[in-house]
């Protein structure tokens, strides 16, 4: 894993923002984007496998995900990971530290990265002027909330394969939603550990449910990451209604 600090650059003006003009967001008042204009301080570019937000430290900024993607995870004393969640574009990284002082999980980038950075002692000034705003940061949490809920069921409700079957979809409609993967039915980079730290499940387990998958013709196996056939089958496996479609926000 590389920890070392990803670039810092300032090249995207918030008027020119590729998540704004992708039409899958919300649009921004023009006060609101005065505002965020100068609540950014720059950009972070961040390569496959490094560190961008480290358990139990302090940090001075949130980010939001401009392209690329990553997880969030915790890790136990003796090494073993669980992945909570993926990050991919508009989401928001760093509120946890702004309530409890300092990150419970850290996020590492899957593949490379550019963030949005914001200055987190700015964040309370967002809530006092700008409720609209502080709303979206609300719902931000509480879709992150939504979330979790449901991998937690997951985990510890469905089957192996019926696990695997969810997380794909899952991946899948997500990244769709916000044309994160160039061949929309591929999900890469990812590999078996990624999902195995996923699920809670062991290598050779996953290996051997991934499989099962693919004999029912739901996905094949690729090398750096999987290939989505059937997306209708997964989610009959995993009894998964799928992702609502809706234009969210995001800072």
């Amino acid at each position: 894993m590389d920890t070392s600090p990803p670039k810092k650059t300032r090249n995207i003006p918030c008027e020119d923002c590729p998540l704004a003009c992708s039409g899958h967001f919300r649009s921004l008042e023009p006060t609101e984007l005065e505002f965020i204009s100068g609540f950014k301080r720059g950009e972070l570019v961040s390569d496959a496998g490094s560190t961008i937000l480290l358990e139990g430290t302090h940090s001075a900024h949130l980010y939001t995900v401009i392209s690329g993607w990553g997880f969030r995870y915790k890790m136990l004393e003796d090494g073993r990971r669980q992945i909570l969640n993926y990050v991919l574009p508009g989401d928001f990284l760093g509120l946890q530290g702004s309530v409890l002082t300092e990150m419970q999980h850290s996020v590492e980038a899957l593949s490379d990265m550019i963030l949005c950075v914001f200055e987190r002692n700015r964040l309370f000034e967002l809530f006092e002027r700008h409720p609209h705003l502080a709303y979206d940061i609300t719902w931000l949490a509480a879709r992150e909330e939504q979330m979790l809920d449901e991998h937690l069921l997951s985990i510890g409700r469905r089957s192996a394969m019926e696990r695997a079957a969810y997380l794909l979809s899952f991946l899948y409609e997500r990244g769709a939603a916000v044309e994160l993967f160039p061949r929309k039915a591929r999900i890469a980079p990812l590999t078996q550990q990624h999902v195995a730290d996923t699920l809670g499940l062991s290598l050779v387990h996953t290996n051997k449910t991934l499989k099962k998958l693919g004999d029912r013709d739901a996905i094949s196996w690729l090398d750096a990451g999987f290939e989505i056939k059937d997306n209708d089958k997964l989610r009959e496996i995993a009894n998964w209604t799928g992702l609502a479609d809706i234009a969210r926000p995001f800072i």
